[in-house]
């Protein structure tokens, strides 16, 4: 070969590698999210003011972008065979418009930090010439010229500065130096041309945000502007930038995340001035940092799935999800806490709308209690020496009020004194680092509780309470009732809440000792919410009797006499109640005081066969006792049928009737959007009381004078049309009264049997005909004012001559 051809070849060569190096990038897709926004690499080095060198992220999109998965990574000018890529990776977001600040190794000089940086490495940058870029992956690249980095589908953005073969378009950036980065220019474009795109300068390292990312500016809109005056936020859907708060509270667990509030509010009273933000990990800001957020502002309906579509009558939630955070500053005062009080809380727990929604309706913060919460949703309030009307359960939620002279019961609740009039002082809280205080009703909680304004998951507003008043017992104590004569025959009920052979025998214990102590061993005890032998094992098993002997035997254990009992096994799964249960009323009897009167042949199916009155000697008897009233009656579909046996006390017939009516599951939530709320089960439980008002009616059609006692778990109020169609056979109240319910022989405040969420109510009852008038009744309060409570309901009983 001639010299002149081998020259030649060596031309072209050269040439063409020359062409190689300085191709524009193949994947020259010009970015329109995140892109390097400047690089240095001098930090810490002779002349330097900052210490460390840094890569900065700009966000130019119109959304957060998350960066959990990325990392940036760096190369030098001219990288040979055993060079490779430097990484450090990413976490958080960027939302849109805000910066990503990358800390990366320091030198030996400098006198200045660089601001908290978003995520920080060890590289060391060439003060001069390099090649960064941002990555998709968090594995370390492998190309090393101009043209495979841009065959790399997972470089999002690449800068090569000074001398560098790898850059983007036909340039480098311009070198940097000791004193110097290279920036995007002041346009924010990305032409993909490093050379075009970037200038030198004094660098700018823009503030990060610890973690989540975001810019330093205050966006346009104001917590108030996102709360707005209507219940759905006019914002709802809609993504915000850099909404400033101060952070007043962290929640760390469940639905994570804080809630910020503007110390600058407005004047208009029916926009709240503050926001939960919604992070789904622990978050890392703390109570008086001062924040931008920007994220998606969502109406979140609990238990619904989180979206405007709501599935249930909860209220919503105004709060940022996909949250990006910017911390500007730390230590911050918080804003003042709403003290709330009796002046200032409405009267009016909800309005009545006839059943219409109350977000149709614009915030009125005085027309109710509901109004006005969600007028401050978000922002700290206080309620101080607040009195407990609701014990603590296991989740650690419990209720105040903050009327301590409002329909106060005899023992410190907050009562329930009619039809939708939810008393307007009650009000939830909980601590927000998940502490449960075990509080009873009748305790304080001394000093100021104070926290945001949020709304459970289950309906209700609360103080999610970041300081927590000191515990004061009030020194409550359990009931106990006095025993009967040895002429009086006593009758009790008793919901023992899904009793079940699996349950420990702490519960039979306290079941016992409450039987036997608070009670005073009657000598007929109505049972409801018995299980079956599994428990709530849906397996077809019908039978009580081992859950039954469990109950009798720990009686017996704690001092009692031996019960007898009597049941009708329901059909399974037909009964209502917990799936797989198939829970029932049950007699249990002292045989030693009380026989039953069995009665009717025991070949009948008296799950479905329905006991009759007949006369008999003029008086009336049952043909099946034990007996179910009407078991195939519509009205008592998926619900119990009552339990009807004869008794004989002294010669005398005694006629009781054992009841579970139906629940209130499927009603509407006295804390939600419809008001006055609807409920769907009042019907049936009406139903069911005429049903059994008018078999009543039958026993006394034929001795007037009969001894009826009906009693159970009726699950509605002493003023309900359930229990006036029990009574008087009409809804209204109005027909001829041939029963008394006990209850309303009390006085008001002593005129309940439960505590629904702060709320004391009546739900169980004990109703006697006319001829029972010598008696003695007691509501044996042992459970519900209490957090270790052993059943839901706290039983009662009445002692009479027959």
């Amino acid at each position: 070969m001639s010299r002149t051809r081998s020259l030649t070849a060596m031309a072209v060569s050269a040439s063409t590698v020359a062409a190689v190096l300085l191709l524009p990038s193949a994947h020259a897709t010009v970015s329109t999210d995140v892109v390097v926004n400047e690089v240095y690499g001098g930090g810490g080095n002779s002349g330097a003011t900052l210490k460390n060198d840094f890569i900065e992220l700009r966000n130019d999109g119109s959304a957060p972008v998350s960066l959990a998965s990325w990392s940036v990574q760096y190369i030098s000018a001219a990288p040979g065979a055993s060079t490779t890529w430097q990484v450090t990776n990413l976490t958080g977001s960027i939302a849109p418009g805000a910066t990503y600040l990358v800390g990366e190794a320091a030198g030996a000089g400098g006198t200045a930090d660089l601001p908290t940086p978003d995520a920080t490495g060890a590289i060391n940058l060439s003060g001069t010439a390099g090649t960064v870029a941002l990555v998709t992956s968090q594995t370390a690249l492998t190309c090393k010229t101009a043209a495979d980095c841009a065959a790399d589908a997972s470089i999002k953005d690449l800068v090569g500065y000074g001398t560098a073969v790898i850059h983007e378009g036909g340039a480098d950036a311009p070198a940097a130096g000791n004193t110097t980065s290279v920036a995007r220019n002041a346009s924010g474009t990305d032409t993909d041309d490093n050379g075009a795109d970037f200038t030198a300068g004094a660098p700018t390292p823009t503030p990060g945000g610890s973690g989540t990312g975001g810019g330093s500016t205050p966006g346009p809109l104001r917590i108030h502007d996102i709360t707005g005056t209507t219940w759905i936020s006019p914002e709802n859907g809609q993504s915000v930038t850099n909404v400033p708060g101060i952070v007043t509270a962290v929640r760390t667990s469940g639905s994570k995340g804080f809630w910020i509030q503007d110390p600058n509010p407005d004047a208009n009273p029916a926009t709240s001035e503050g926001i939960f933000v919604y992070t789904s990990s622990a978050p890392t800001v703390a109570a008086g940092d001062s924040v931008l957020v920007s994220g998606k502002v969502q109406n979140y309906y609990p238990l619904a799935g989180g979206d405007t579509t709501a599935t249930t009558s909860n209220l919503s939630v105004t709060e940022i999800g996909s949250a990006t955070v910017t911390k500007l500053s730390s230590g911050n005062p918080l804003p003042a806490p709403i003290v709330l009080n009796a002046s200032d809380v409405p009267a009016t727990y909800a309005p009545d709308l006839g059943g219409a929604n109350i977000e149709s309706t614009p915030i009125t913060p005085a027309r109710s209690v509901l109004d006005f919460y969600r007028s401050i949703e978000g922002m700290r309030a206080e309620v101080d020496d607040a009195r407990v009307i609701g014990p603590s359960d296991k989740y650690g939620e419990q209720y105040v009020t903050v009327k301590p002279t409002e329909a106060v019961t005899y023992r410190g609740g907050s009562e329930l004194l009619g039809e939708n009039q939810t008393p307007s002082g009650r009000l939830e809280v909980v601590a927000d680092d998940g502490s449960n205080p075990q509080v009873t009703v009748g305790d304080t909680f001394g000093g100021a509780t104070v926290g945001p304004i949020d709304y459970s998951q289950y309906g209700g507003f609360l103080i999610a309470a970041a300081t927590l008043g000191t515990v004061q017992h009030g020194g409550l104590a359990p009931v106990v009732a006095s025993p009967a004569s040895a002429k009086q025959l006593s009758i009790a009920t008793y919901n023992v809440e899904n009793l079940a052979p699996s349950d420990p025998d702490t519960k039979y214990q306290a079941l016992a000792a409450g039987v036997v102590k608070n009670l005073a061993t009657p000598d007929i005890i109505s049972l409801e919410e018995i299980q079956d032998n599994s428990g709530a094992t849906d397996d077809g098993t019908v039978a009580a009797d081992q859950t039954i002997g469990k109950l009798t035997a720990a009686i017996v254990a704690a001092g009692g006499p031996q019960y007898s009992y009597r049941e009708i096994d329901p059909a399974n799964d037909q009964d209502g109640g917990q799936p797989g249960g198939n829970i029932r009323t049950v007699f249990l009897y002292n045989p030693a005081r009380v026989s039953f009167v069995d009665s009717g042949d025991p070949s009948v199916n008296r799950t479905t066969t329905s006991t009759q009155v007949v006369a008999k000697h003029g008086e009336p008897a049952l043909t099946l006792s034990p007996g179910r009233i009407d078991p195939t009656n519509p009205v008592w579909s998926s619900s119990r049928k009552p339990l009807v046996g004869e008794f004989r006390f002294r010669n005398q017939d005694v006629f009781v009737i054992a009841n579970h009516f139906d629940a209130k599951l499927g009603d509407q939530n006295q804390d939600g959007r419809f008001q006055f709320p609807a409920q769907s089960s009042a019907l049936q439980r009406s139903g069911q009381a005429q049903v059994e008002h008018d078999f009543i009616q039958k026993l006394l059609d034929v001795d007037k004078h009969a001894d009826v006692v009906s009693l159970g778990d009726l699950n509605d109020y002493q003023f309900s049309p359930a229990l006036n169609s029990l009574r008087t056979g009409t809804a209204d109240g109005t027909g001829p009264s041939i029963l008394t319910d006990l209850i309303s022989t009390l006085p008001t405040n002593q005129q309940y049997t439960y505590d629904y969420e702060g709320v004391s109510e009546v739900l169980d009852h004990i109703l006697v005909s006319k001829g029972i008038k010598d008696y003695s009744y007691q509501v044996v309060h042992v459970n519900s004012e209490f957090a270790n409570q052993t059943s839901d309901h706290d039983p009662q009983v009445v002692e009479f001559k027959p």
